[in-house]
């Protein structure tokens, strides 16, 4: 009987955005709330000001991961395409650099020759792609997605604690918030764990701290600027 594997490696691209997203929405739009809130405003003062946060932390989100991954994306090109030249120029130094590398993987020189030939009659590209260069199609970087990843959740962990200012009454506003959005990162931090096959707990509390961390020193600031003579 034959034993399928489970790997999770080629979750890590969008499941990076996705959680950086999700948390970043529910920490940043919770902290705005709270921090509005605490300064004794109205619900619509909070209301405008949760929004405007969601709206830009969106567009923030999805500008900056595009422009990293994109950063990324060029690099790797870059190198791909320095690559294919040297294959074209010094067929027989790069056989031999791919064979170096998996000697220096446990191969013994023989094997390892035998072994780089084969790739590169394969495919000589993709094998100093993934065994010197270390891109392969699985965690190479894809700018597009990942700039959707990180808007669409920002906007989904976002509207968890505007949401709550619709229906909580003003003065309940800091406490409720604070206390879902820390339910909500908890939540995050799990499915985010199972996801990526890493342990629940670390990840819990990893995001709940900061998350916490956030929203007591917006409330604070708030507190004290909002006080009134």
């Amino acid at each position: 009987m034959s034993h399928q594997e489970i790997h999770r490696t080629h979750r890590i691209g969008w499941l990076r955005a996705a959680v950086l997203g999700a948390n970043d929405g529910i920490v940043s739009t919770a902290s705005l709330i709270v921090g509005v809130a605490a300064a004794d405003s109205t619900r619509a003062t909070v209301l405008v000001a949760g929004v405007a946060g969601l709206v830009a932390g969106a567009m923030s989100m999805a500008a900056g991961e595009y422009v990293s991954v994109s950063s990324q994306s060029d690099t790797e090109r870059a190198d791909l395409d320095r690559e294919r030249g040297e294959l074209a120029s010094d067929e027989a130094h790069e056989h031999a650099e791919l064979a170096a590398i998996y000697v220096a993987r446990g191969l013994d020189a023989e094997l390892a020759k035998q072994v780089a030939t084969q790739l590169t009659a394969h495919d000589a590209l993709g094998a100093h792609a993934r065994d010197e260069l270390g891109i392969s199609d699985t965690l190479s970087a894809r700018p597009v997605q990942a700039a959707l990843s990180s808007a669409s959740t920002f906007t989904v962990g976002a509207a968890l604690p505007l949401l709550l200012v619709l229906f909580v009454p003003s003065r309940a506003l800091v406490w409720t918030v604070s206390g879902s959005s820390l339910f909500f990162l908890a939540l995050l931090g799990s499915l985010a764990a199972r996801a990526g096959g890493s342990p629940v707990g670390r990840s819990v509390a990893r995001v709940t701290f900061w998350g916490a961390l956030a929203m007591a020193l917006t409330a604070g600031v708030g507190a004290l600027f909002g006080a009134t003579p």
